[in-house]
């Protein structure tokens, strides 16, 4: 999975507390142990002291040293190990503890990222994408029909509400399906609450679920991120601009309710264009139709969208309405 460098560097920094947490707990235990059976400070002192003088034997041409050393540390281990077992411990209670014992908590095995690492990372972007909580009660395992109508058709096209709903879920699982060899973006516009928003976040799963990263905004904090990135140098504010341009899917949602002016529109051009430049994917949703995205934002922009995006419209009874009166 792409990372950023300050996500890159924030799962380091985990990896290396929790080294320092294993240190640490592995060195408590051992007080513990000590003061429970004294006579475990003793063999690991008598293992150090022969270490050493087996050491000098061996430096001093004594062949037999490296093997009498083995024979002594073996002796001391599994007297540890009785010791411990008769005190109610466990065998390797000094040893340390690993959460994840194949990587033993570096994140790495022989220079490559371990499996506990990529899980790490997509738990992240979980976290970054502003959709953790939402995309456990908004997927496509609870997505519903039974709120499109097949008797409410939209007489520019001749389809239901119902057919248009199936022919959307049935691009967004080509969007998917397709991420990784073809580029594409979604827009998704029409009636309010009529799922534009649910199936952003359908999508947003399938591919985070897939190591992709995906960060949510509003269009308000869209903007408001994007401000900050321009006046404000802070190192939060720069971090958060590169994952607006580098992230695999930035979905921008509600395009139209955020106060528009010259700037938001230089700035939702400069986005738009500069993902599409590097073949990064996007998805908009809004209740503004193609005509009202040129009053409100530029001719550019409508460009842009109707020449790279799949245009989804979707029409129908607000689900939130009907959910109220069942």
């Amino acid at each position: 999975m792409p990372l950023t460098n300050s996500q890159y560097d924030e799962i380091i920094r985990a990896y290396d507390a929790r080294q320092l947490k294993n240190e640490h707990d592995r060195e408590e235990r051992t007080r513990y142990a000590y003061i429970k059976i004294p006579r475990l400070r003793e063999i690991d002192d008598a293992i150090a002291t022969c270490s050493v003088a087996q050491a000098k034997k061996l430096l001093d041409g004594d062949t037999m040293a490296l093997n009498t050393l083995k024979e002594q540390i073996a002796s001391y281990r599994s007297e540890k190990k009785d010791l411990l077992k008769k005190a109610g411990l466990s065998a390797d209670y000094l040893e340390t503890s690993y959460k994840c014992p194949d990587c033993k908590d570096t994140g790495f095995i022989d220079g490559k990222r371990c499996h506990c690492f990529t899980q790490a990372a997509i738990d992240l972007v979980y976290t970054q994408s502003n959709l953790k909580s939402i995309l456990l009660r908004e997927n496509f395992s609870t997505f519903s029909f039974d709120y499109y109508s097949d008797k409410d058709i939209n007489p520019a096209t001749g389809l239901s509400s119902l057919a248009t709903a199936k022919d959307a879920v049935a691009k967004c699982h080509d969007f998917i399906d397709h991420f990784d060899d073809t580029f594409s973006n979604l827009y998704f516009y029409g009636d309010t609450g009529i799922g534009k928003t649910f199936l952003s976040n359908c999508v947003a799963k399938e591919l985070m679920d897939h190591g992709h990263s995906v960060i949510y905004f509003t269009a308000f904090q869209l903007f408001d991120i994007l401000s900050k990135g321009v006046f404000a140098k802070d190192e939060e504010a720069i971090a958060a601009n590169e994952n607006i341009f580098t992230c695999d899917l930035l979905i921008i949602d509600d395009l139209g309710t955020e106060f528009t002016n010259s700037f938001t529109t230089s700035q939702l051009f400069l986005c738009l264009n500069e993902r599409i430049l590097h073949r990064k994917s996007t998805i908009i949703s809004t209740n503004l139709g193609l005509s009202q995205l040129t009053d409100l934002y530029s001719e550019r922009i409508l460009s842009r969208i109707m020449d790279n995006y799949v245009l989804i419209k979707l029409f129908g009874e607000d689900i939130r309405m009907q959910k109220r009166r069942r």
